[in-house]
C-alpha cells in the first residue's frame, strides 16, 4: 500500500477579502495544513515555473485558483499548469464567483479537478469554504517516491 500525508493547500486569489476568509474557514473547519497565498496569475506563475521551487516541494499540494485576476487569469494559469509535466498531476480547484456554464465546462476541458462557485452572500460563502475545508481534510496525495505492491495473487 502506497504511504500517504496531508496536502498542502496554496491559494491564488487577488481580493484580499476572500483570501482572509478561506484561510481562516479553512481552519475553523479543522485544516491544520501548510497554507500558502498567491495574490495573482503571475505570482502562481512565478512560483510554480520560476526556479526556485524544488520538484518535491510540489508533490503535497492542492491549488486553490480564482478564475478573474490581474495580470493572469486563473484559466491561463490552469492551462500553464496541466500542460508542464512539472505541474501536470498537481490538483486544481478553481474556486470563484463565475458560474457561467461556458466558463466551467472550459476550466473542466483545460484540466481542473474540481470547480466550485464562491456564494455570493457571506454567510453562504463561509459555509462553502467550512465544507471545503472538510474535505480538504480527507484529500491525501501518494508520497513521491513511494513503491506501490500490487497484492499477491493466491
Amino acid at each position: 500500500m502506497a504511504t500517504e500525508q496531508s496536502v498542502n493547500i496554496i491559494l491564488v486569489e487577488d481580493d484580499d477579502g476572500h483570501a482572509v476568509l478561506v484561510e481562516k474557514n479553512l481552519r475553523r473547519a479543522g485544516l491544520v495544513n501548510g497554507f500558502q497565498r498567491l495574490r495573482d496569475g503571475q505570482e502562481a506563475l512565478d512560483f510554480f515555473f520560476g526556479g526556485d521551487l524544488a520538484r518535491a516541494d510540489l508533490q503535497q499540494v492542492v491549488v486553490l485558483l480564482d478564475v478573474n485576476m490581474p495580470r493572469v487569469n486563473g484559466v491561463e494559469v490552469l492551462r500553464r499548469m496541466k500542460q508542464a509535466a512539472a505541474t501536470a498531476a498537481i490538483p486544481v480547484i478553481m474556486l470563484t464567483t463565475t458560474d457561467d456554464p461556458r466558463e466551467i465546462a472550459h476550466c473542466y476541458d483545460v484540466g481542473c479537478n474540481v470547480y466550485i462557485t464562491k456564494p455570493v452572500e457571506y454567510d453562504d460563502f463561509i459555509e462553502a469554504v467550512r465544507r471545503l475545508g472538510f474535505f480538504l481534510q480527507v484529500v491525501k496525495l501518494p508520497v513521491p517516491g513511494a513503491v506501490v505492491r500490487e497484492p499477491e495473487s493466491r
